[in-house]
């Protein structure tokens, strides 16, 4: 059985804040008191219009039935997942969830970029005294891309604790806002600025699969992850993943990390797993995607 290191590994539902949930998914920018209810199906709730075919088949299971953090690491130990990437999580629940489960789970936290210096002491806080692992931006949510200059003095401080940062980079279905808020474009001045920042582009960059592999190219510390996107569709002929496959596989073998992302799926670990081992990649590089490259990100060699 092979070692993998998931980049997106969604908390189990008994575990999470449900405000957390409904806070995210509400209204872009700033809140207003007395907003008027917004149109069916529209903002996030047209997921469920784009996806019409994984509704049902990815509706979670009762928040009673779903086993908590313990059974999404039996889970994790039965599909030969040593380490994965936890999203969902409150950063209070940092310190609490390392303790529990020691050496499982990359905890990245997230910050209000509009919180200034309280954030960039907080962050320092959770990394130093609560384990906190890295960073996690994402545009979709908040409406600030990501070379936004109030994000900078985080990024300045991932540099300084030498922790990365993760990335939202792919486009949105949530159509009251921006559809490119997730830009590759967007990492490219995050680079310049931060050479020696490590950024992982969360999502692959679809559908700006080829600025995402020009990027790749274009800076060192620069990886990705496959989150949020089925395996089977990396090697279908039109899917637009051609040059993704071509440079995953020669090039920029040692730059693709996968993030499984179970929940979307409704299905097995193993079973995904056992899709990316049938793409049309080397042996070596299979191996380099599922664990290798996760492994040199993280410093864990």
């Amino acid at each position: 059985m092979s070692n993998v290191i998931d980049m997106e590994i969604s908390l189990p539902r008994s575990e999470a804040n449900p405000d957390l949930e409904r806070i995210s998914n509400g209204r872009p920018g700033t809140p207003f008191a007395q907003s008027l209810p917004r149109p069916e199906g529209y903002g996030f709730d047209n997921y469920i219009n784009v996806f019409k075919g994984k509704a049902a088949a990815a509706a979670e299971p009762s928040v009673a039935d779903d086993g908590g953090l313990a059974r999404l690491v039996e889970d994790m130990d039965r599909a030969g997942i040593s380490k994965g990437l936890l999203v969902g999580a409150e950063n209070s629940a940092t310190g609490k969830i390392h303790s529990a489960h020691p050496g499982r789970f990359f905890l990245f936290t997230t910050f209000n970029p509009l919180d200034g210096m309280r954030a960039v002491r907080e962050f320092e806080r959770l990394v130093k005294e609560e384990g906190a692992n890295g960073l996690r931006l994402s545009a979709l949510y908040n409406g600030v891309p990501a070379n936004d200059r109030r994000y900078y003095p985080l990024y300045a401080k991932c540099v300084e604790l030498d922790v990365p940062v993760r990335i939202y980079t792919s486009m949105n279905y949530a159509n009251d806002r921006p559809y490119d808020l997730g830009h590759p474009r967007y990492l490219d001045d995050v680079a310049v600025d931060f050479p020696e920042l490590r950024i992982v582009a969360g999502l692959a960059g679809w559908p700006w699969v080829n600025d995402m592999v020009g990027l790749l190219r274009r800076h060192p510390r620069l990886y990705v992850d496959t989150a949020a996107h089925h395996p089977r569709y990396f090697g279908q002929p039109g899917s637009g993943w051609e040059q993704f496959l071509q440079f995953g596989n020669t090039l920029l073998q040692d730059k693709v990390m996968v993030g499984l992302s179970r929940y979307l799926f409704a299905t097995s670990f193993e079973s995904i797993i056992d899709d990316y081992k049938r793409l049309p990649l080397k042996e070596k590089v299979i191996e380099k995607w599922l664990s290798g490259n996760a492994s040199e990100f993280f410093r864990l060699n």
